[in-house]
């Protein structure tokens, strides 16, 4: 959850007058330093940052200590802006009193602060829970919201003297005086609470949710010798797909009423100890970092960055002032280009991101961005990619491949690949293996599981499919994703069951027929205009899985066709979705606004996943049911309403 203040619009207009009259700071120096896990820019003292990135560096060592069986890790880049004053961060920040916040964006992450601090004003606060939801979030995908946002409390107290003695745990006074006056939430009523209950969203719910989520965290991790264990434990089995009830018992040995008992008992105690500690030697962070001073284009390039990723209009004076003192500097082209890219310029985009490339081959963000701009080539006005040419599959997977040689745990190069090979239905083996291994080095990514889910979906391992899609469903990702999952799981249920029926009648009408002689009638064909009187045996086992299927099959509603054709491809565009087909030597196209209006199921084996636009390989035979109504504007021969992917050698007319 991000902490921010919110701006009035006089305050924002302000703002952006300010930013206008002073785009650049050009009297100003600007450094970089690059520290472990960090890239800072600022336009203070080389010292001055340095010991920023320093505290920040402590922080993320001191984070593990807690947890050290798990690997937390950060692999969106975070760049940290270092302004000098309150008057040269101005422009940048969102409230006249905000000293540092904390951006997160899927493909980086901004901290912004300013060392110009006054009284008791410390940015950290914010800063250090912030990127503790970061740590969190990308190694423990189903950690509860209580836990996210209690440990997240308890770690933005942290504090570090003399670069080797820390504290953790000092008391928060908001959250002990509403303990003190405010009645405390039932365990259980805490433990369920998600990202869409009163007590996270609403004002007077979510100040004793914060409060009682931090003061558990603290009992947990200092409260009571060997809970902190079993914490550990709990979320692990919470990670292994455990129910919460049986792992809460089976982690803390108790019920949820008897550790409720001994909260509350803890908080009438009043008295929070601190977690203090000390490391052998100091920690030597600065010989590990490297400083250059930057250019006025490349100052100007993060600066119009940050206010991008902040959706702020006045990031293009900045991009473009950049681009016009540096016509090939990566960074700025690159930003540029996905400026452009949001307000749907994609010929634009493609020209600056092409530069950067060129100009900026070993950055990973480069290439990852220029296919990402490449993949929205096909894309509606609702942002829904509609497939891609051979080529243009090719070439993004080019660049991802690069990208993730660049940066292997970079994760939204991985989820890229994927979905490129899930519309192609190319390299769908190199995209499980590749999306795996990111997954272990992003854990708690829950879109990285969903995308593997799709993967097999797609192959037809239903059973694989459908362990990933339940993670999804049972984690604590975004609602949409969740119900995403809900709706795929249910395709999966209701595709095995199809292929259960069709497998148990098969085999029934092969045991009927079993020991039976037949007759064998070259050249004989039976139309529905037939008068015999006894039934003509299917002459092969085909025949007999034919009849079969074709009681299956969905029956014809009234004023529809149906047939059984070859689908050679799927257009998709702005207009909807068509689908070319063959029967006999007559091509159709035939028309539907959009997936979700189609039923689909698949009596083929090798048919199985998702449906997606792009031609065939080879023909793909099915049984399609349709309006006639031929659309001249659309160019349609009529409205399809289902299709039913059969076996090659199924024969719709007995």
């Amino acid at each position: 959850m991000i902490k921010r203040l919110t701006v009035s619009l006089a305050a924002a207009c302000l703002l952006l007058t300010i930013a206008s009259q002073q785009p650049a700071f050009a009297k100003d120096t600007w450094t970089s330093v690059q520290s472990k896990n960090f890239l800072l820019i600022g336009n203070g003292s080389e010292k001055d940052i340095k010991q920023v990135a320093t505290r920040l560096e402590q922080f993320r060592q001191v984070f593990t200590y807690l947890f050290p069986n798990m690997k937390f890790a950060a692999p969106v880049p975070t760049t940290v802006v270092v302004f000098k004053s309150q008057e040269s961060y101005k422009p940048f920040k969102g409230g006249a009193n905000l000293v540092g916040y904390f951006q997160p964006g899927p493909d980086v992450n901004y901290i912004t602060l300013t060392t110009d601090l006054q009284g008791t004003q410390d940015p950290f606060d914010v800063i250090f829970h912030e990127y503790t939801h970061l740590l969190v979030n990308n190694t423990i995908g189903s950690a509860p919201v209580w836990f996210n946002e209690g440990l997240a409390e308890y770690y933005s107290t942290f504090f570090i003297k003399n670069d080797q003695e820390f504290a953790l745990g000092k008391p928060i006074g908001n959250h002990v005086f509403l303990l003190r006056e405010s009645k405390m939430l039932p365990l259980r009523t805490l433990f369920e609470v998600d990202h869409k209950s009163p007590h996270y969203n609403e004002r007077n719910k979510q100040s004793i949710f914060y409060a009682q989520s931090w003061a558990l965290m603290h009992y947990l991790i200092i409260g009571k010798a060997g809970r902190l264990e079993q914490l550990s434990k709990f979320l692990d089995l919470l990670s292994n797909s455990v129910p919460r009830d049986q792992a809460f018992q089976q982690a803390f040995q108790t019920t949820f009423e008897a550790m409720e008992k001994e909260l509350r008992e803890y908080v009438r105690r009043d008295r929070y100890n601190i977690l203090e500690g000390h490391f052998k030697r100091k920690l030597e962070t600065d010989s590990e970092m490297q400083s250059r001073v930057i250019s006025e284009a490349e100052a100007q390039a993060y600066l119009g960055d940050l206010l991008l990723h902040s959706n702020r209009k006045d990031s293009m004076t900045y991009l473009q002032k950049a681009v016009s003192l540096d016509p090939d500097l990566p960074v700025a082209n690159a930003a540029m280009g996905m400026a452009m890219l949001r307000e749907r310029k994609l010929g634009e985009a493609l020209r600056y991101l092409e530069r950067a490339v060129k100009a900026g081959d070993q950055n990973y963000l480069v290439h990852y961005y220029y296919a990402y701009a490449l993949s929205q080539q096909n894309a509606n006005e609702s942002h829904m990619v509609m497939g891609f040419a051979p080529e243009q599959g090719e070439k993004i997977r080019k660049e991802l491949l690069k990208a993730i040689e660049l940066r292997p745990d970079y994760p939204a190069s991985y989820q890229l690949l994927s979905f490129v090979s899930l519309v192609t239905g190319n390299n769908l083996e190199e995209a499980r293996t590749l999306l795996a291994r990111a997954i272990k080095l992003s854990p708690g990514r829950t879109e990285l599981v969903f995308m593997l889910g799709q993967l097999y979906l797609r192959n037809g391992d239903l059973k694989q499919a459908r362990t990933l899609l339940e993670q999804v469903t049972n984690s604590n990702a975004e609602d949409e994703m969740r119900q995403h999952a809900r709706s795929m799981l249910a395709q999966l249920t209701s595709m095995e069951e199809q292929r259960a029926q069709f497998d148990a009648q098969r085999a029934e009408r092969t045991k009927q027929n079993s020991g039976q002689p037949t007759l064998s009638r070259p050249g004989n064909t039976v139309t529905s205009s037939s008068t015999a009187n006894d039934p003509v045996q299917p002459n092969n086992a085909s025949d007999a899985s034919s009849s079969y299927l074709r009681e299956a099959l969905r029956k014809a509603a009234a004023g529809e066709t149906q047939i059984q054709v070859l689908l050679l491809r799927i257009d998709c565009d702005a207009k909807g979705i068509v689908f070319v087909v063959k029967s006999g030597d007559v091509t159709l196209r035939l028309h539907t606004p959009k997936f979700e209006l189609l039923a689909i199921t698949s009596y083929n084996p090798s048919i199985q996943g998702d449906i997606t636009c792009g031609p065939r390989k080879v023909g793909e035979p099915a049984v399609v049911s349709f309006i006639k109504k031929a659309d001249k504007r659309l160019k349609t021969d009529g409205t399809i309403t289902a299709i039913e992917f059969v076996p090659a050698d199924f024969k719709f007319a007995p």
